[in-house]
């Protein structure tokens, strides 16, 4: 089964993406690590790609979409993918498609988590981290793991330490405004390349706003 996942920073995209992996044993592809990939092992491409980095450029899609074809065609991939993180906007989608059909690659279904860009971007100020460990989950903003309250102090839901704290990306309101302005954008952004794979093969919307496993429910009854 082959998978584009999409959802705005803070809808849980992460979580689901790990979720579907699980269930079908396929590979989750994100194309950060396909760009580190061959930067390190220097192949054409990736020597290509660094060379745009290098300069503090975006690498164009004429070598991005390569480098995830033949990631896509590895053994480990034959029965399936998950790609997370491209396409980012209208014309990847556009170029990704007309990809897939020349290599005669099927692309099954895409995953769209729907979820309000104002909630999305309190989920992601909202995060707090554990001193003892950062994979206990407390959000400030989502009542399932609101840290707890004790002596008039957040404490983590998890292990009670009662030193939280935030990333300093996750409280920067314009950078969060900034790539949700991208993903949010219906005539050139990244939802504007879901709306272009609606009209070609199966997209799968499931509602961001509840909890983890209320969206993983409903994902895997549409996922068939």
């Amino acid at each position: 089964m082959n998978i584009l996942i999409f959802g705005p920073n803070g809808s849980g995209k992460g979580t689901q993406g790990a979720i579907v992996q699980k269930k079908y044993g396929v590979p989750h592809i994100e194309t950060g690590v396909i760009f580190r990939q061959n930067i390190s092992k220097k192949t054409p491409l990736g020597e290509k790609a660094k060379s745009f980095i290098d300069r503090g450029e975006l690498v164009p899609d004429d070598i991005t979409i390569p480098m995830i074809l033949n990631r896509l065609k590895e053994d480990d991939c034959k029965k399936g993918w998950l790609l997370d993180g491209f396409p980012r906007n209208l014309a990847q989608a556009e170029a990704l498609w007309t990809a897939l059909q020349k290599e005669n690659i099927k692309l099954d279904f895409v995953i769209e988590i729907d979820l309000d860009r104002e909630t999305a971007k309190k989920r992601i100020m909202g995060r707090r981290l554990c001193k003892m460990d950062n994979n206990h989950p407390n959000n400030i903003f989502i009542d399932a793991i609101k840290p707890h309250e004790h002596d008039g102090t957040n404490v983590c839901r998890v292990c009670g330490c009662d030193d939280l704290s935030a990333r300093a990306d996750d409280q920067d309101a314009s950078a969060i405004d900034k790539r949700h302005g991208i993903y949010y954008d219906t005539k050139t952004g990244t939802l504007a390349g879901v709306n272009y794979f609606k009209e070609r093969t199966k997209v799968i919307i499931v509602d961001g706003s509840t909890g983890v496993k209320e969206v993983s429910e409903e994902l895997m009854k549409k996922l068939i």
